[in-house]
């Protein structure tokens, strides 16, 4: 009876799902030629924020599936120590250029043949939660019992800059929003809203179309 009453309550549910919207400004286009190299770096403003390692890489896959070559984020924050850690990161193309003034930093961009960096600045949170989930062990065994509910929202924003231009191409946002949903009979059955996922994608969409080659 309990399982069937579970089925019931699973059939009768909606489904976790993500709204996203997808907003691009381009003052520039790209051109990659053969053998650029692209970086992905998320924002770091201070040591307490940071824009999601698992993003960048998930960004930065899905640049690469589209034929481009990425360099690894830590690869490249190891590569130009230290002069992309938070605080002394170029928050302006301004100060890229006076950073690439600097030989050790010229030198190192030929070498990786550095043609575009993509700022990603932003994060996922959880902006409400209702419901409640309870669990207990008897002699019987174990179980849980309860309803809850959360709403995710990502916000992402992808700055495009030529670092051989100096300027910067695009400006891509991400707003993707969703709720889960956990009911629980004796085992908890979570229904989760890919919001982050759903982001990454809208993201990922939009650059690969920029970095297409003709």
């Amino acid at each position: 009876m309990p399982s069937r009453f579970l089925l019931l309550l699973l059939v009768a549910l909606p489904v976790a799902c993500t709204t996203t919207t997808i907003d691009e400004k381009r003052v520039g286009s790209a051109s990659v030629g053969s053998g650029d190299a692209i970086v992905v770096l998320g924002r770091r403003h201070s040591s307490d924020y940071e824009t999601e390692p698992d993003f960048i890489r998930c960004i930065g896959r899905g640049v690469a599936s589209g034929g481009a070559h990425v360099v690894p984020e830590i690869e490249f924050l190891n590569a130009f120590y230290p002069w992309f850690e938070p605080r002394t990161a170029p928050m302006s193309l301004e100060r890229l250029d006076a950073l690439m003034q600097k030989p050790q930093v010229a030198a190192r961009i030929r070498e990786m043949n550095l043609h575009y960096i993509v700022w990603v600045d932003g994060q996922t949170e959880t902006v409400d939660k209702a419901g409640s989930i309870s669990c207990a062990v008897g002699p019987g065994g174990a179980g849980c019992i309860g309803f809850g509910t959360w709403d995710d929202a990502s916000n992402y924003e992808a700055s495009v800059w030529d670092v051989r231009a100096k300027e910067s191409i695009a400006k891509i946002s991400a707003e993707a929003a969703g709720t889960s949903y956990m009911p629980a009979l004796i085992v908890p059955v979570p229904l989760i809203a890919r919001v982050q996922a759903a982001a990454c994608d809208g993201l990922t969409t939009q650059l690969q179309k920029l970095f297409a080659t003709p």
